[in-house]
C-alpha cells in the first residue's frame, strides 16, 4: 500500500512542486481521437443548429461510506448525492441525413470516439428503443474537469440519454432510462434523479429522497492535478473506514439540511487514501476549513475536488488566495434540482 502511494507521490513531484499547473493537467488527458464517430474540436456553438440544449450538472457527495469490497472487485457504498449548478452544456440534433453520430467537444483530451459516454448513451437509447437508423449530432461544451470526483462524464451521459429519448418522441419511460443507465456506469443513474438521491450498491441503486433546498451555496476548489478512482481505492485502508451507519447520516441530512448538519455528518471514506497519495490535497482542505464563512469542507467522491458549503465572508481575499494560486481553480455554485418531467436548467 505504501509503495503504491509513494510511487504516485514521486511521479507527481516530477510534474509539480505543489499542485500541477493547468497545462500539465490537460496533457495528462491527451488521448487518441478516433474518427469512428466523426469528430471535430470546437469552442463555440450556435444553438440554432441544434434541436435541444441541455444543462449537464455535476454532483457532490455529502457523505460517502465504503461498506465492503465485493467478490467482483467493486465496492459497495452508501452515499448522498446532490446536483449543483456548475456543469457542462450538451447540444443535440436528430440528424436525419446522417448514417453516424457526429460528436464535437471543446475540451482537449476528451475522447470523441465510441469510448465517450455520450456516444455510448446515444447508442444505448437507440438500441433499446429500436431506432437503430436514427443518428445524432452532438456538441458537448465542457467546464467540469476530469478526475474531480464531480461525476462530469456521468452527468453528460445522463443528459444524452434524456435528450435522445426526447428527440425520438419519448419511446422510453424515465424508469426504463434509469434501468438502462446501469449498463453504462455507476453514477449515471443518479443524474436521472431530481437532484438529491441516496445511492447504494456500486452507486447504481438509487433511492429518491426529499430534495435539499435549491440555492444552498457551495464552492468547488479543484487542484489541476487529479487522482483516478482505481488509484484511490488501491490505497484504501479498510481499518480506517468510518463505523457510522449511513442510514443515520442520511437521517441527519434529511432532518437538518446541508448547512445545519454537524461536521461529523460529513464523512468521506475516500479522503484517507486520497490524502495519503497526495498530501497537498489534505493541506488544501485544512486551509479551506480555516476560511471564514464556510460551514463544512470535504472532498467530493474520489477527489480531487474539495467542496465548501457556504460562502467566504471576503470573496476578494478568498479568490486572490485560492483562484489566483497556480494549479488551483475555484468554481462558485449552488444546489440545484429539476422538476418532474423536465430536465435541469442552467442557473442564470
Amino acid at each position: 500500500m505504501k509503495i503504491i502511494c509513494l510511487s504516485l507521490v514521486l511521479s507527481y513531484i516530477v510534474l509539480v512542486s505543489a499542485f500541477a499547473p493547468h497545462e500539465c493537467h490537460l496533457n495528462q488527458f491527451q488521448r487518441h481521437v478516433s474518427t469512428n464517430a466523426r469528430s471535430v474540436l470546437s469552442s463555440t456553438v450556435d444553438e440554432s443548429d441544434y434541436d435541444l440544449s441541455l444543462f449537464s450538472p455535476c454532483k457532490i457527495n455529502l457523505f460517502l461510506r465504503i461498506i465492503r469490497k465485493r467478490p467482483d472487485g467493486f465496492h459497495d457504498l452508501a452515499s448522498l448525492f446532490q446536483t449543483i449548478g456548475f456543469g457542462d452544456m450538451l447540444h443535440l440534433k436528430l440528424d436525419e441525413s446522417s448514417d453516424a453520430d457526429i460528436f464535437e467537444c471543446n475540451m482537449y483530451g476528451v475522447p470523441t470516439d465510441k469510448s465517450n459516454l455520450v456516444i455510448r448513451a446515444l447508442d444505448l437509447v437507440r438500441s433499446k428503443t429500436g431506432n437503430e437508423d436514427k443518428f445524432f449530432k452532438a456538441n458537448l461544451v465542457k467546464q467540469v474537469p476530469a478526475q474531480a470526483g464531480l461525476g462530469g462524464g456521468s452527468g453528460n451521459a445522463a443528459a444524452a440519454m434524456w435528450g435522445a429519448n426526447e428527440l425520438l418522441g419519448r419511446p422510453a419511460t424515465l424508469e426504463q432510462l434509469v434501468e438502462w443507465s446501469g449498463d453504462l456506469g455507476s453514477d449515471i443513474t443518479f443524474f436521472l434523479s431530481e437532484g438529491t438521491a441516496y445511492c447504494t450498491g456500486r452507486g447504481e441503486i438509487m433511492t429518491p429522497v426529499d430534495s435539499l433546498p435549491d440555492g444552498t451555496k457551495v464552492c468547488i476548489v479543484k487542484p489541476d492535478i487529479g487522482l483516478s478512482t482505481p488509484e484511490v481505492f488501491r490505497a484504501l485502508d479498510y481499518d480506517q473506514l468510518s463505523k457510522i451507519d449511513p442510514e443515520e447520516l442520511l437521517k441527519t441530512f434529511m432532518e437538518k439540511g446541508a448547512v445545519d448538519a454537524g461536521d461529523d455528518a460529513y464523512v468521506n471514506d475516500l479522503e484517507q487514501p486520497a490524502f495519503d497519495c497526495l498530501p497537498k490535497l489534505g493541506e488544501l482542505k485544512d486551509e479551506l476549513k480555516a476560511v471564514e464563512g464556510f460551514d463544512h469542507v470535504m472532498m467530493s467522491g474520489s477527489g480531487t475536488s474539495i467542496f465548501c458549503i457556504g460562502e467566504p465572508s471576503d470573496w476578494d481575499a478568498f479568490m486572490k488566495k485560492f483562484d489566483e494560486r497556480e494549479g488551483v481553480n475555484v468554481f462558485p455554485a449552488e444546489f440545484t434540482s429539476r422538476k418532474k418531467g423536465v430536465w435541469f436548467e442552467k442557473i442564470k
